[in-house]
């Protein structure tokens, strides 16, 4: 019995995704799949798979690298304010996705009090804590699949959306330690958690350097990446349980450090393969088989709590649509709302956690999973069906261009309007005169010193093109904008000395030489006046694009359904520069440099560039 379970469960987790893609099944998120056909196979249903020893292993694994991988999310670029994508609301106001999302969280984190201790008032369940932590859960895995299929987590909502949900993973995380260490009697050694964060600080440290020549020494057969990552599984696992932590809280750490040591896109996605391949589906299927909703409807007061939970779940998450509502869309903070209302992936192990402090008995238990359960499967129906995307949802590269004339004038008209947002600006009141009436957003500098350029927004952007007359002036504001921690700077220089040209390339500025552009073009025209005309052209573009979309890696050119609307010339992976084939493989990372009609040409750089 126990080896026909372990095959039934490993069965059943190859043939539910393949059920689901056939009936284009994509509304209900695969995981809260695995849970009810786990609980229609045991014992609540056919009663054909059973709890083994064997399969409870796999299910702690499981569990564990849910956790690990869920840390690996964890974007920490987001959390840094100068690296926060902002737009434009509906009503014109400035949206800060980080500000936002804290701002929506700890209304959560009120309201899940209120309605835990409703719940307390009410008899239906007395651990306030618990209820609250299980409350303002968000599943971050679920968020992210949603959003990544409505291609909006690089937008100003997406972003808000993700960063709520990062909160409502990682808060829950400390608290659920922090109620585990209370009740389980180990309050004196609270303070010990802090050497969890130090050893994953010291791990960190300890293995950046390390980590990069790993990547550079392993091969197939060593694969000391994911050695590295289940090393750090298990060291911070170890710690976690030594201080009195739960193991889950050392998983997580595990992961949030994997993610600092910024592992290559093979790395994360061998991670994921190993983790969603095999041991994740057992935890959820193990789940389902161990809920058992006869017992559970046997006991009037904990079915009379399923519904209450199935409301109080959503009701937790209404500070976030309200708070939404101030900056965009009415329909869409109502559905960003929902969606975030989404919680599985955090419940489950707290639920293991409360089980084991003897803090929920096991019908309470399957009542709470049964409704969040339920509401997994409603929150991404009701975003799906209400989410539209709008203009102003749309997040664009921020260009600044500080010289206005007769070179960057017709640049920023001809700058594609999806991709970039283009605003001008001049110290030059002759040239204010003549072009302001030309560039809708040109804005009069009174001088160049460094607070009038970042007091108007120069630094604020993506991109900041240096491009005045003067080259002196070029140099400076490129020095600056560097300084102010600007992704691209681009001069504009007429002369170039070899001291100034070695400090710009130490520093990463681009220089942009009007000799050099035009001698470059004059040869292309008389060596290779097809490559010219690709340049030129009017009606169609040159694009790169850094290959981000993991439904086009591992598969051959050949394959690409676009493949025949598009011409790719070259392929830039890592320093190397391969020249492409129909056999040629697209990696992660690869940078693609392709040609195309203009509307072709935007929908496949939109699709490769999506993550």
């Amino acid at each position: 019995m126990a080896q026909l379970s372990l095959f039934l469960v490993v069965l059943l987790a190859l043939v539910i995704p393949i059920f689901m893609a056939r009936f284009q099944i994509s509304n209900v998120p695969t995981a809260v799949a695995e849970i009810i056909v786990g609980i229609v196979m045991g014992s609540s249903g056919f009663n054909l798979i059973t709890s083994t020893h064997d399969l409870t292993f796999l299910s702690n694994l499981g569990v564990i690298l849910l956790m690990f991988l869920s840390g690996m999310e964890i974007d920490f670029d987001l959390l840094q304010r100068k690296n926060n994508p902002k737009g434009k609301s509906q009503a014109g106001r400035t949206v800060d996705p980080l500000k936002t999302a804290i701002t929506a969280f700890i209304g959560i984190v009120v309201m899940a009090f209120v309605l835990a201790y409703i719940l307390r008032l009410t008899g239906l369940f007395s651990e306030v804590m618990l209820a609250a932590i299980i409350l303002m859960t968000v599943a971050l895995g679920v968020v992210i699949a949603t959003l990544k299929e409505k291609d909006i987590l690089g937008r100003p909502i997406g972003q808000t959306i993700l960063l709520t949900a990062i909160l409502g993973e990682v808060i829950p995380l400390l608290l659920l330690t922090i109620y585990a260490s209370v009740n389980g009697g180990n309050a004196e050694q609270l303070w010990l958690i802090i050497l969890l964060f130090a050893a994953a600080i010291f791990l960190l440290r300890r293995f950046k350097q390390p980590y990069l020549w790993f990547a550079k020494i392993t091969k197939a057969t060593t694969q000391l990446d994911i050695r590295l990552a289940f090393f750090l599984i298990f060291a911070l696992v170890t710690v976690a349980e030594r201080v009195g932590a739960e193991n889950i809280l050392g998983a997580f750490l595990a992961g949030m450090v994997m993610k600092l040591l910024e592992p290559s896109e093979a790395t994360k996605d061998k991670l994921t393969s190993i983790g969603y391949g095999f041991f994740i589906p057992i935890f959820f299927i193990m789940t389902g088989v161990r809920l058992n909703l006869r017992s559970l409807f046997a006991h009037p007061s904990s079915l009379m709590l399923l519904p209450v939970l199935v409301i109080f779940l959503f009701i937790a998450k209404a500070p976030v649509v309200l708070t939404y509502m101030r900056y965009f869309q009415k329909k869409n903070a109502f559905a960003g709302g929902f969606l975030t209302a989404t919680t599985i992936t955090i419940v489950l192990p707290t639920l293991q956690v409360a089980r084991k402090l003897h803090a929920i008995t096991s019908t309470q238990s399957d009542a709470f999973i049964l409704a969040a359960v339920i509401v997994c499967i409603l929150s991404p129906i009701v975003f799906n069906s209400n989410f539209v995307l709008l203009p102003e949802d749309k997040i664009k590269e921020k260009v600044a261009i500080v010289g206005a004339n007769a070179v960057t004038v017709p640049v920023a008209h001809d700058l594609h309007a999806n991709w970039y947002s283009v605003k001008m600006f001049t110290d030059k009141k002759n040239q204010y005169k003549t072009y302001d009436s030309r560039v809708e957003n040109l804005t009069f500098l009174p001088n160049l010193d460094e607070e009038t350029l970042e007091k108007d927004g120069v630094f604020d952007g993506d991109i900041v093109v240096a491009a005045n007359r003067a080259d002196e002036d070029n140099i400076k504001i490129a020095r600056i904008a560097k300084e102010k921690g600007v992704n691209r700077v681009i001069a504009r220089l007429s002369e170039v000395d070899s001291k100034t040209l070695t400090e710009f390339n130490e520093k990463g500025i681009e220089v942009f030489n009007s000799t050099n552009v035009h001698a470059a073009l004059m040869r292309a025209m008389i060596e290779s006046p097809t490559v010219y005309r690709i340049m030129t052209d009017t009606k169609n573009i040159l694009y790169s694009v850094k290959v981000k979309n993991t439904h086009y890696t591992g598969r051959q050119l050949m394959d690409l359904e676009f493949i025949d609307q598009i011409t790719v010339s070259r392929i830039k992976r890592g320093d190397e520069w391969l020249i492409p084939r129909g056999a040629t493989v697209i990696e992660p990372g690869d940078i693609l440099v392709f040609s195309g009609e203009f509307k072709v040409a935007d929908r496949v750089r939109d699709l490769l560039s999506k993550e």
